[in-house]
């Protein structure tokens, strides 16, 4: 008897439930040092290859059957809704049920207040992972950011490509002076009010939503979260919130001697979980209702001293009919005095649904059961993320349009795994460590780079050398991410920097997406001017003042400025300080020009007998391969993503802007040193592989008709100088 759709789906369901089961089981054996990180990977990689190919079989039997469409966005936030952009159009007949009742195509609604860089690296690393872990619905994530935590959050999400997952942002500046006057003294600042705006904030056709806090881990599917507003209707219709008592006695007063806390209904309610019936708090007046009770608590108390959490509270104190009680295992507390293991749960854990952190300490906060709970968090923040990124069978189309246009591409064509490459998501993270600069100098440049984790060390010498702003991209897996953390930590010369932009690309795929690094570190550059170089060289001493002096006295509209590359083959040697211990150490042999000896074209055009003995700067053609690091605006053209690997990627950069009406100008007292370290992988394909030298060269083709389409009859000369070669 041939299986009906739901039956499929239900066995889709229910395999995924238990492949997801053993997957976080594997990954606390690993966070224990059970299982190693590379083989539990493997392991839920081929776990998760196996249920994607079930997913496409199903898809193909139930293509009659779709009528909807899969809509993934991000967007201001002013008017989108789940409801409104059709996430919850479900299948006809198809009904699908989970145990908790939650219709499988049914959306949810969180809203997170996520305010700075940090605070957005928490969110995306521990609680939106862990959530994406265990959903098996939609979501809409409702973020209440300022500018630099919607910066980050919108580029994650956009690159993430999560299917059934939508997001909309709402300005915190819209709201500040309706909480500003309220004085608070929780380490969270005045984004620890916010919360209290989110019925003003969110659209009035959103009835209702789950508000977290950022410092959450879950254990489960937040669907079952989603389902106690059923509870809440039934067992309290007058309900507008739903929270957990809190878990220890700050609220009875007896945290230490003559502590004073707010009014609360005995333990009073942690706030970091809650559940919001938007319609009842906008029908109860909730924007005069708190403060009212907040000016009236002031009076005595003269702050809040755990923000919004004080506020709700004291208005619950005072309405003591209009909230419902949760599971205390939806808030698992772990603040320096909690008592959840006695108020919540004994030696049994494994009925918790959602760990809190609420200390300021975070995961170093000593109290029972520690352990369990850390390894649960640290398994989520070195899980991979790319593999969160699987389809909600039933609810969507199979193929969002990326998908469709990998799946589009010939599988006979020699270079296919190139034009994969080229297409793949790559999940990006800007603003990873704590960025605060803002230049006003017209000729301020920034430095640009990127690397992979095994360069790691080479970022520490760059800040020795470079006073000024830097951004940079780093390609590494999720957990190389966490090690660079770690590293930035212990290094006092990096962690003082307030000025490094370190953006993280998450690694996916084969080859090393060298222009997509270099456009990410480009495109987020926040001075006039960047100086386009490469990890691997260190710039002079003082070259950042000097730049800034030279660029003042320049019209730099299509002016790039060339600044000489040498090498050396020693791995320690007294780094030159000036233009004449350049000299010396090219006589003595100690350095040379950069790869005269394997690729003397790449620099030749700068001239480097000519740089010996000028002193003022000078202009040079540009030659085929010529690929200089280079001082432009930082508006200038990106790289062209194609080139992936090794192989053309400068080069192509520094032709395009030759075929725009570049100006080279060699600057003779500036000088940067490569420094040795073992060859890249992808130099090692290239050298190896036959075909792989083939696809470069079909995509350099590529690449030069596309000049001639774009910039005319003029470009033509890149394609005739590649025939005669």
């Amino acid at each position: 008897m041939p299986l009906r759709p739901s039956q499929p789906l239900y066995c889709f369901a229910l395999v995924c439930c238990v492949l997801s089961s053993f997957s976080i089981f594997l990954l606390l054996l690993q966070s224990h040092g059970i299982v190693d990180t590379g083989s539990e990977q493997a392991f839920w990689r081929a776990r998760m290859d196996e249920v994607e190919n079930r997913n496409a079989r199903l898809h193909r039997d139930l293509a009659a059957l779709r009528n909807s469409k899969r809509k993934q966005f991000v967007d201001d936030g002013n008017t989108a809704t789940g409801e409104k952009v059709n996430l919850t159009h479900r299948l006809p007949g198809l009904g699908c049920q989970k145990g908790n009742s939650l219709p499988k195509c049914e959306v949810v609604h969180v809203a997170i207040v996520a305010a700075g860089y940090g605070t957005s690296r928490e969110v995306a690393t521990i609680l939106i992972k862990s959530i994406l872990f265990y959903r098996q619905n939609p979501l809409h994530f409702h973020f209440m950011s300022d500018e630099s935590g919607r910066r980050t959050l919108r580029t994650l999400f956009r690159t993430w490509h999560l299917p059934g997952v939508a997001v909309s942002f709402y300005d915190t500046a819209s709201v500040q002076a309706q909480v500003e006057w309220v004085p608070n003294k929780h380490y969270s600042g005045i984004f620890g009010l916010m919360k209290l705006m989110l019925p003003n904030v969110l659209p009035k056709n959103l009835t209702k939503v789950i508000v977290l806090d950022t410092d959450l881990t879950f254990a489960s599917d937040i669907a079952e979260l989603w389902v106690q507003f059923n509870r809440m209707k039934e067992e309290n219709p007058k309900a507008f919130v739903g929270l957990v008592e809190n878990q220890s006695d700050w609220y009875l007063g007896k945290i230490w001697k003559n502590h004073k806390p707010w009014s609360a209904l005995g333990r009073g309610f942690n706030t970091g979980v809650m559940l919001f019936d938007l319609v009842k708090m906008r029908e109860l007046h909730w924007d005069q209702k708190w403060r009212l009770v907040a000016e009236k608590e002031l009076m005595s108390m003269l702050s809040t001293q755990l923000a919004d959490q004080d506020i709700i509270n004291a208005v619950l104190r005072a309405h003591p009919t209009l909230y419902f009680e949760l599971s205390c295992a939806f808030n698992v507390q772990l603040s320096e005095h909690t008592k959840s293991d006695t108020l919540c749960y004994t030696d049994d854990v494994t009925e918790i649904k959602i760990v809190h952190w609420n200390s300021p300490a975070k995961i170093n906060v000593q109290t029972k059961h520690v352990q369990y709970f850390r390894s649960l968090y640290l398994s989520f923040q070195q899980f991979d993320g790319n593999l969160l990124r699987r389809d909600l069978l039933g609810c969507w189309n199979a193929a969002d349009s990326l998908e469709n246009e990998i799946n589009d591409l010939d599988r006979n064509d020699p270079c296919h795994s190139f034009r994969v490459e080229q297409l793949a998501p790559r999940r990006t993270h800007l603003y990873f460590l704590p960025y605060a600069y803002k230049s006003t100098d017209p000729n301020d440049v920034t430095i640009v780079a990127q690397l992979s984790i095994d360069r790691l060390q080479l970022v520490e010498a760059l800040c020795e050398h470079w006073d000024g702003p830097i951004s940079i991209a780093l390609y590494a897996s999720d957990v190389d991410a966490q090690q660079f953390l770690r590293t930035v930590r212990a290094s006092t010369i990096v962690s003082r920097r307030t000025n490094l932009a370190l953006h993280v690309v998450f690694k996916n795929g084969d080859l090393y997406p060298v222009n997509y690094l270099r456009n990410v570190a480009l495109g987020n550059v926040a001075t006039p001017y960047a100086f386009l170089a490469d990890i691997d060289f260190l710039p002079m001493f003082g070259l950042y003042d000097s730049l800034k002096k030279i660029i003042s006295m320049m019209n730099m509209d299509k002016k790039a400025l060339v600044i000489p590359a040498f090498e050396t083959l020693r791995y320690r040697f007294s780094f030159p300080k000036t233009k004449s211990d350049v000299l010396e150490l090219l006589d003595q042999g100690i350095l040379y020009t950069f790869r005269y000896h394997v690729w003397a074209k790449g620099h030749a055009p700068t001239d480097f007998a000519r740089w010996r003995t000028s002193t003022s700067p000078y202009r040079v053609k540009w030659e085929p391969d010529f690929e200089p690091y280079i001082v432009v605006k930082s508006d200038v053209t990106r790289y062209d993503e194609r080139f992936v690997g090794f192989g053309w990627n400068k080069v192509s950069h520094i032709t395009e802007l030759d075929a725009q009406g570049f100006d080279f100008i060699v600057l003779p007292n500036t000088f940067i040193v490569h420094l040795p370290h073992a060859p890249s992988l992808d130099i090692a394909k290239y050298r190896s592989s036959s075909t792989y030298r083939r696809c470069l060269q079909k995509l350099k083709e590529e690449f030069q008709r596309g000049l001639s389409k774009k910039y005319g009859m003029g470009a033509l000369k890149y394609l005739q100088l590649n025939q005669q070669k």
